[in-house]
């Protein structure tokens, strides 16, 4: 594509849009040139809402979850089974099973995968964390909700190994889930199915 096609500023948009998951050459045109059409108060208004963005939000102290505030919503909710951990990969995950709205358990977010090839180790995600947070329960219980991949049977096959000697319930979403899939791109009936038939791999 010529760049000399749109102004400047309007390409410099377009490029930052396609940078987005699944925004294309094509979308991220009429995503910029709609963009540019929104009367002056709605455009501040969003311009205001990117800024904040980063600003607004940090995350759980106990869980690693996106929040608002030092300890977030779910953690903080009284009525949610603190002994029921649903470990998860990235923040993303952890919105699709509250899409669902069947999970009374709480989460701990790993933010990442172990991946020797791309040097991610153990150290390099939220798992030190994991590990304190159980040592302070009673019944615990570990729902590994783990893509099927290289990086996620991985990360499993650790965590299950450091917890092992701990008398600690450890169960995996069951095998419905195709190999590879992204647990966000899931359907709720069928993430709904995997939690509920979920497997114990250690106990």
């Amino acid at each position: 594509m010529n760049n000399e096609v749109y102004p400047k500023p309007i390409q410099k948009l377009i490029n930052f849009y396609k940078k987005l998951p699944g925004i294309g050459e094509k979308n991220a045109e009429r995503m910029a040139m709609a963009t540019y059409t929104q009367d002056d108060e709605e455009l501040q208004s969003f311009a205001d809402t990117l800024k904040d963005l980063k600003k607004s939000l940090t995350n759980c102290t106990i869980c690693g979850h996106l929040s608002e505030s030092e300890i977030c919503s779910i953690c903080a909710n009284e009525n949610r089974d603190k002994n029921l951990i649903c470990i998860v990969e990235d923040d993303k995950s952890v919105f699709k099973f509250e899409n669902v709205g069947n999970y009374t358990g709480v989460y701990h977010v790993l933010n990442g995968l172990i991946s020797p090839i791309d040097n991610i180790g153990p150290e390099n995600i939220n798992l030190s964390s994991l590990v304190k947070r159980v040592e302070n329960l009673k019944k615990p219980e570990l729902i590994l909700a783990l893509k099927s991949t290289v990086e996620g049977e991985t990360t499993t096959l650790y965590i299950k190994k450091i917890f092992e000697k701990k008398n600690i319930v450890i169960s995996r979403l069951s095998y419905g889930i195709p190999m590879g899939a992204e647990i966000d791109y899931l359907d709720i009936i069928t993430l709904d199915k995997a939690l509920e038939d979920r497997k114990k791999i250690s106990e």
